[in-house]
């Protein structure tokens, strides 16, 4: 009998050509357990950081999504297509005008901020109860409102005559493929994405991603291996410490006090631990008294004890 997987992070890298929900169906199956997420959806061509939640760790879903991601992107200059990237049909060609680091600088620069952007037809925003995408297949193209994103910052680090690459961090619900196409139409030759590789999603980073020949391949204890605790998820939170009395009205739903909370800490979410520093959830401060509120309480399994700290 399989040994019960313990809840947690895995991060990986996930390999082309796959969904983020096929990633989350192979280790559903390899691990042996029932509840598991993934922490922000990839492209079927992209690959990298995909931080997939195990069991209780499951809860901190929503918090894992608020995470600013990371990319590296190689964009093909002179084509059009309806996907916005290779895989689509290609509905124009053009010449592509002569480069440089100050123009192509200048090109990616009105990208970076608060930005409004038009989701693709080839993505899995809702429109009347149909994905995106469910539409495109059967040729249907509908209007789309823009939505509002941040892109952090852009940065150009390799070019040729009709490529270039670009490093991307933003915020959640970006479409790299919208940018690139946003950049095409800038420079007057159109754009795609060629290759497209998240290294980055918060503080997890493709170096102590698991690989994809060891998500399709490894043993399942191998991979139970490499889970990291539930807070990994919360990594670079603010923490609090309860006393066995506001541990345990936390746990049960109630706001517990906080004795020693300092101001700084007031009106924040928290990491909340009981007095052994085992991790008790999620809590949000209060503004003007020193109680914490649950907001995601994430219960222990039986590999509690194995769990180490972040």
């Amino acid at each position: 009998m399989r040994p019960q997987t313990r809840s947690g992070v895995l991060v990986a890298d996930k390999g082309p050509g796959v969904t983020s929900f096929d990633v989350v169906a192979i280790l559903r199956k390899s691990l042996g357990v029932r509840r598991i997420g993934h922490g922000g959806t990839l492209d079927p061509g992209a690959t990298g950081v995909l931080p997939i939640l195990i069991g209780e760790a499951t809860k901190l879903v929503p918090y894992v999504m608020e995470h600013d991601k990371e990319y590296l992107a190689d964009v093909k200059l002179g084509v059009v297509t309806d996907t916005h990237d290779l895989s689509g049909r290609v509905l124009a060609t053009g010449p592509v005008p002569p480069l440089d680091q100050t123009k192509l600088d200048e090109a990616v620069r009105p990208f970076v901020g608060r930005i409004q952007q038009v989701p693709p037809m080839y993505s899995a925003v809702h429109h009347e109860g149909h994905r995106l995408y469910e539409l495109a297949r059967v040729g249907l193209e509908v209007p789309r409102e823009p939505r509002e994103v941040v892109v952090q910052a852009i940065s150009v680090e390799a070019f040729t005559e009709t490529t270039v690459t670009l490093r991307i961090v933003c915020g959640k619900g970006t479409y790299v493929r919208s940018l690139a196409s946003d950049l095409g139409a800038s420079l007057g030759c159109g754009a795609v994405v060629e290759r497209l590789r998240r290294t980055r999603v918060g503080p997890f980073v493709l170096a102590e991603a698991v690989s994809w020949s060891e998500i399709t391949g490894a043993p399942p204890a191998r991979l139970a291996e490499r889970i990291l605790p539930p807070e990994a998820a919360l990594r670079g939170w603010p923490s609090v410490t309860l006393d066995a009395r506001g541990a345990r009205a936390f746990v049960h739903g109630q706001a517990a006090e906080a004795q020693g909370l300092p101001a700084e800490l007031r009106s924040r979410l928290l990491i909340v631990r009981d007095p052994e520093r085992s991790l008790l959830g999620v809590g949000e401060s209060a503004a003007n008294s020193p109680h914490v509120k649950p907001l995601r309480v994430l219960h222990a399994d039986s590999s509690r004890a194995d769990v180490r700290p972040v």
